[in-house]
């Protein structure tokens, strides 16, 4: 089954995120469902969305969910075969669902195909050598995973794989996305990179900047549990410790360096990566939530 824009969804987890998710849903072309999943329960937004857009809806999270189990949402409630993820600070082209629709056509299968990021030297998907997969300036080609923040699902053809989860819901944030292409290429799903097809992802930029220290302790707390957490549970223990060993220590050192001079705040992001690994390592969910007030 191809991609129409009539049994397509978007589906936008935002945070905190008032201020760049207008231009990504004006980026979308108004034939196509929008389903918003706000994570901060905002009602203010919510409000605004509706009002301002026939083709979206906006559903309230009463706590902060993450990224994953917030996608999860979304594809739980669209009736759509195919739905894009994005996130708020990104937005299409004009002819970005239209290259991905007209590459579907030209596809025998495939569990996600996404867009290109316009920035090619921060490339949104990663290369399998042992695959033999190669960059194609033109056609559709394979890749190892895809970015987060813009991907689109085979919804009908991912539904239908046995004990088939979307994202995993112990992920709050990083690595759910490499995680969830990871298993699909366990079960043998295609993942394309449509070259002809652009997004423009601004990166960072998804919450409100007032917060960004609070934000900026949030991530490294959650890079290194999801770090962890994600090699444990795809290789095993052992190997999760080889890989994390270097940013132990290097958390360590540093975290004792800029607490003699004095420097609270690169202290106090060294302790949250210490903190989100340990918690890890000793099997702790990832409870963390950055703290924020109006």
């Amino acid at each position: 089954m191809s991609i129409s824009r009539q049994n397509l969804s978007v589906i936008i987890v935002s945070f905190k995120s008032d201020h760049v998710i207008h231009r990504c849903i004006d980026s979308i072309d108004k034939e196509v469902e929008i389903i918003v999943i706000e994570n901060s329960n905002n009602t203010k937004l919510k409000k605004n969305i509706e009002e301002r857009y026939e083709n979206v809806k906006c559903i309230l999270s009463p706590v902060n969910v993450g990224m994953g189990a917030g996608n999860n949402i979304g594809i739980k409630i669209t009736d759509k075969d195919f739905a894009l993820i994005l996130n708020p600070d990104v937005i299409l082209e004009k002819n970005t669902i239209d290259e991905i629709i007209n590459a579907s056509n030209s596809l025998d299968s495939f569990g996600v195909i996404a867009p290109i990021s316009d920035k090619s030297e921060y490339p949104n998907y990663k290369l399998d050598e042992k695959e033999n997969h190669k960059f194609n300036q033109i056609n559709p080609f394979k890749v190892k995973t895809v970015d987060g923040y813009s991907m689109l699902l085979n919804l009908k053809r991912l539904r239908k794989l046995n004990n088939f989860n979307f994202f995993d819901e112990n992920i709050f944030l990083y690595l759910e996305n490499d995680d969830f292409c990871k298993r699909l290429k366990l079960n043998n799903e295609n993942i394309y990179i449509v070259p002809k097809s652009k997004i423009h992802h601004f990166g960072g930029e998804a919450v409100d900047p007032k917060y960004q220290i609070e934000i900026e302790l949030s991530r490294n707390w959650h890079w290194m549990w999801s770090k962890f957490y994600f090699n444990k549970k795809h290789y095993g223990y052992f190997k999760a410790l080889i890989s994390i060993f270097h940013n132990l220590i290097s958390a360590k050192i540093k975290f004792f360096y800029f607490l003699i001079i004095f420097n609270s705040q690169k202290r106090k992001i060294y302790q949250m990566r210490l903190s989100g690994l340990l918690n890890s390592m000793f099997g702790n969910k990832s409870f963390y939530r950055p703290k924020l007030d109006d």
